[in-house]
């Protein structure tokens, strides 16, 4: 469901207060204006620095810009007893007066049962618990793909109908990936990059995509809890064989579905550290050809009480709404480190709840690609089916897995791979990873360059000879990892 309908439902149904989380409040405005109209409701508009008006007019209600003013003048209004809208632009924050407060109160208890709504938009909202239970919150100002498209054409014909000389080469299907990527992003944002690509080098193609990915990999690690990261390629990663062809089968749930198949919901990448479970989460986005977000665990927990679950829940609205993505979390074990005890408050249990609900319930184009190293600490109810469709193991590279490994990061490094016996790196690299077989390529490009010499199959296997691997430094719990997913018949990636 769109925001104009999702928002027009709310406001039918008599929700009081609805608050709109937006990046795009102009976007947002401009859509409420649409909503009101067509259910013939009168609408105002409040800001502190521009005061309560009338619609689109531009003059104010006398002494309107300060808000208990304003609050007592919407009073009057409401007395009128016809359906209206007020859009009350970063008023949250003027909730921390009691006087304000108060008010507000009593109007929203005064409207639960008319036609009328207050509807809060801004950035961050943080009302007080006494009006929590009366409102409905909701994300807006992310332009739909279809949106998006007829945003970059515009842009690209206006660029062509202008003087200067201009390269296009963007077939639909590129196009198709363009708008994938830019979708998260308000107009304005899709507007700026667009531009930028376009007089960076007087050309629009597929160089662009990479731009975009950059632009929005910077936007979502400054912005929140969400870090945008590029896909990969099958051929980015050795071995996985099960797992690919998994995904290949389901990849048209993701396209045009004209079959309507059932969504996907996700997989579970269990085994041993540094065997590309990461590496595949990048992967399965490219094979589905969606856009891949990380969950960052990092930024997830918060001091604050209350603030945590809100995080997780903004992020899963947030990802709701970019849909069809691909939701990577790392190390999912890390949520729930203490679910099974009080000592964090209980947080991690509330953590997940949350969580668990949202993934069974969901009905989004969201595909989860959750990794873990510690199946110890995974709790039961995650590992149960319909939250996953399928569980993984990965474990350390076979002989072969271990060559195309070395071929991977010998040819990433542009070295000829004529020049490198990788059957016998293969064989040296006894119970290697793939992170350690990377590791050893890089240390010998280091140690050759350092002497002066172009690197060779020697210089390798001298640093793999240098290398204890974790199946050593670890043994006990490799062998363990290995027996449980034996024991429980996960399948091998």
């Amino acid at each position: 469901m769109d925001f104009e309908n999702e928002i027009a439902l709310l406001i039918k149904s008599k929700y009081p207060l609805i608050c709109v989380e937006t990046i795009d409040e102009e976007h947002v405005n401009e859509e409420l204006f649409q909503v009101a109209k067509n259910l013939n409701f009168n609408l105002y508009r409040w800001s502190l620095t521009e005061g309560l008006r009338v619609g689109r007019q531009e003059n104010p209600f006398y002494q309107t810009t300060e808000p208990v003013t304003m609050l007592k003048i919407i009073a009057d209004l409401i007395d009128e007893k016809k359906p209206s809208i007020f859009i009350l632009s970063d008023f949250a924050r003027f909730l921390n007066d009691n006087v304000a407060l108060r008010l507000f109160k009593d109007l929203v208890n005064k409207i639960r049962k008319n036609e009328t709504t207050f509807i809060l938009v801004g950035a961050n909202h943080k009302l007080p618990p006494s009006l929590k239970p009366y409102s409905a919150d909701i994300l807006g100002g992310y332009p739909s793909e279809k949106e998006i498209k007829t945003e970059v054409i515009n842009i690209a014909n206006e660029f062509k109908n202008s003087s200067m000389d201009i390269k296009f080469d963007v077939s639909p299907k590129l196009l198709k990936k363009m708008v994938k990527s830019l979708k998260g992003l308000s107009f304005q944002q899709v507007r700026n990059i667009i531009n930028t690509c376009i007089l960076k080098d007087n050309a629009f193609d597929s160089k662009d995509l990479i731009e975009i990915d950059k632009f929005k990999k910077n936007l979502f690690d400054t912005d929140g809890i969400l870090e945008y990261f590029g896909s990969g390629n099958r051929s980015d990663i050795a071995g996985f064989k099960n797992l690919k062809t998994w995904i290949f089968d389901r990849r048209a749930a993701f396209g045009e579905n004209t079959l309507n198949l059932p969504s996907p919901k996700g997989v579970l990448l269990l085994g041993v550290q540094g065997c590309g479970k990461s590496l595949a989460a990048k992967v399965i986005a490219g094979e589905l050809e969606i856009p891949l977000y990380r969950l960052d665990l990092s930024r997830l927990y918060s001091k604050y009480i209350g603030e945590t679950e809100e995080n997780l829940r903004k992020a899963l609205k947030t990802i709701e709404k970019l849909s069809p993505v691909c939701l990577w979390i790392d190390e999912i074990e890390k949520i729930f480190a203490s679910s099974s005890g009080d000592m964090d408050g209980g947080v991690s249990k509330r953590i997940l709840g949350t969580l668990l609900t949202w993934m069974q319930e969901r009905k989004d184009k969201t595909f989860i690609a959750a990794t873990s190293n510690d199946i110890d600490n995974l709790p039961a109810e995650l590992l149960r089916k319909g939250r996953f469709d399928e569980i993984f193991f990965a474990d350390l590279p076979n002989l072969d897995e271990k060559r195309e490994i070395f071929k991977i990061h010998i040819s990433k490094r542009g070295l000829n791979l004529a020049d490198f016996d990788v059957k016998l790196l293969a064989e040296a690299a006894i119970g290697f990873s793939g992170a350690e077989i990377e590791q050893a390529v890089i240390s010998a490009f280091y140690r050759a360059s350092s002497k002066g010499e172009q690197i060779n199959t020697v210089h390798i296997v001298t640093q793999i000879q240098l290398t204890r691997p974790i199946s050593v430094i670890k043994g006990d719990t490799i062998h363990y990892i290995r027996n449980w997913a034996k024991e429980r018949s996960i399948l091998l990636v």
